[in-house]
Formats: structure tokens, sequence, C-alpha cells
């Protein structure tokens, strides 16, 4: 009788390998195949994920960015009306050469501008100021600067109405305020210059504070060892904020005139809500008529939308030439530094 000893294993097939496994040589293959396939997966994702992430963007921009303008500058060759807008007829330059003969556009522009330096220089003083007191330690420094930015956090529509209030000819604060002194009232909303001052007045309180933070993170900036130097060869406060500070924050500076100057040429909202007849008029004889105003009584009032299309693209050649002056005298402080 034969025992476990005598009885032989079958032989394995030479080149093979042991039931139930699979060769040593498929295996490697196929983890190499898997391991190529993951680092294609891997390159493409590495490729294209940046593209996926920043299509939002740049689609939200053709829908509501490239689009607009691109239609604009085609209405603005055509006569067409609001009220029927795909009913387009050439005119070529003609919204053009209407609106620089317009005396209307003219006094917009004037009115634009006035209102832009009424508005930007005292803004930015009084800015600079507030920044350079809370650069220093004070107690509650962020309440401060919270109280600052909350004028900016408020609605435009609300802002107006309580200045109209503060404004108003026959019952306002101001008004009430100057006959306490012994003035006569100054009817705010119907005369030139003091509605534009009225107007400005709203745009600074809007924008004082916002552009006191910018100041004051440029000025929180600057090194310690520059004032320290500075207060060693015996310059007191005043000196240190003219010979330290002001030449530190020239770029920071530069960018809030700029960037006040832009918003300046786009001011819709302060006379809109401050016009007592409540209309784009800017006033009864258009005395503080901004050129945003007088773009929307073209195109939404008049409902003369190829003209108001021609505006449209005026305004952003303005902002052009505010852009390459911007570059050019960066370019020369960057040179003088």
């Amino acid at each position: 009788m034969a025992t476990r000893h005598d009885i032989a294993a079958p032989p394995a097939k030479e080149g093979g390998a042991a039931p139930g496994r699979a060769p040593a040589d498929a295996l490697s293959a196929e983890a190499a195949k898997k391991r190529a396939r993951l680092s294609r997966r891997w390159q493409r994702d590495i490729r294209w994920s940046p593209y996926a992430f920043v299509s939002p963007f740049f689609l939200l921009f053709l829908a509501f960015g490239l689009f607009p303008l691109i239609y604009t500058a085609w209405a603005s060759l055509h006569t067409v009306e609001l009220t029927a807008p795909t009913d387009m007829e050439w005119a070529g330059l003609r919204n053009y050469t209407r609106i620089f003969d317009d005396e209307f556009f003219w006094n917009a522009a004037k009115n634009t501008l006035t209102i832009g330096i009424i508005s930007t220089v005292p803004q930015l003083l009084m800015a600079m100021g507030l920044a350079h007191i809370l650069n220093y330690k004070l107690r509650g420094s962020t309440f401060y600067r919270v109280v600052m930015l909350a004028p900016y956090a408020t609605s435009i529509a609300a802002a107006s109405l309580v200045f109209v209030l503060l404004f108003g000819r026959d019952y306002g604060v101001i008004n009430w305020v100057l006959d306490m002194v012994g003035i006569d009232k100054i009817d705010w909303q119907n005369d030139k210059w003091p509605s534009q001052f009225a107007v400005s007045s709203i745009i600074i309180w809007r924008w004082t504070g916002y552009n006191a933070l910018i100041y004051l993170a440029a000025m929180q900036a600057i090194p310690q060892d520059l004032y320290e130097s500075a207060a060693l060869d015996g310059a007191n406060r005043w000196q240190q904020f003219i010979h330290v500070t002001l030449p530190s924050l020239r770029p920071t500076i530069l960018f809030t005139v700029v960037v006040s100057t832009i918003g300046a040429s786009q001011v819709f909202g302060e006379p809109l809500l401050f016009d007592a007849n409540k209309g784009a008029s800017g006033g009864s004889q258009h005395q503080f008529q901004t050129l945003g105003l007088y773009l929307y009584e073209q195109g939404w009032v008049n409902q003369h939308l190829g003209r108001a299309s021609a505006i449209a693209w005026v305004m952003f050649l303005i902002l052009i030439v505010i852009g390459i002056v911007n570059s050019v005298i960066s370019r020369r402080l960057r040179a003088s530094s």
C-alpha cells in the first residue's frame, strides 16, 4: 500500500505557475497599465483644472461684461430706440457728433468735473488725517475703524434721503443752524454751487472712511526704523509725517486718487436721489447733472438707446485716458524713487 510520501505531486508545466495564481509578468503589466492611466488622468487634471476653476468668472464676464460692451459699441453706431431695440438704422458716427454738439453733454461734463474735485480733494485730505490719528495707539481703535467703515456699508438710498432732509430749504437742519448765526437760508437743491456742494458732501461722507482705512493699512506697513531714525535726527511728528509718511505713501495716494477719480466720473446715485423733482435732469436747470445722469436721461427717459450707448463709450474712453495717465505717473514715480 502506498503512503502519502510515495504519491508525487503532478509536475508543473515548464514556464508555468502554480494553479490559481496569475503570472507575475501579467500582474506587473496590469499594474503598469493602471499607473499609466492614473498618470495620464493626473496630468490632464493638473493641466485643465485651473481653467475649470477660473471658467465661472470668464463665463460671467462674457455674459455680463464683454457682450454688453460689444452690443453698446454696435448700438452706438445706429439709430435705435429703447422701445424697439432690434430695429436698428445705420448712423455711423452721428450719435457721437450729436453728443459733442449737445450743450447738455458739456454741462454734465463740467458738473462731473467740479463735483469730482469738490468731493475728491477734501475726502482724501480728511482720510489722510484720520488715518494718521488712528496710526497711533488709541483706546478702542477697532471701534473707530468700524465706525469709519459704516458709511461705506450704508445704503446709498438711505444716506441720500437723510442728506436731503439735512439740506432742505425750509426745514433742513443746515439752514436752521445757519439761521441761528444770522445767515440767510440757502436753496441747496436749486442753486448751482450749493447743490453741487450738497451732492459732494454725500460722496465725502460715504467714502472718507474707506480711503482712511486704505491709508491706515499703508501706514502700518512703513518700517518703524524710519521713524526712529527721523526722531534721532530731531524731527518732530509733523516733520516725520512730511518726510517719512508721505513719501512712503506715494503709491497708495496715487491709487486712491485714480480710484476716486474713476468713481467721480461715474457718480449717479447721489445726484439722482438728491433731485427734488425725482428725475434724471440733475435739478431744475441741470445744475448738478453728471455724465451718469445724462446717460440715464438719454437712454431710459428719452429712450434714445443709440445715443446713450455713444455716451457710455465716451465715458469708457475717459476712463482709459485716466488709466494711461495713472500708468505714466506711476512709472515716473518709480523712476524717481
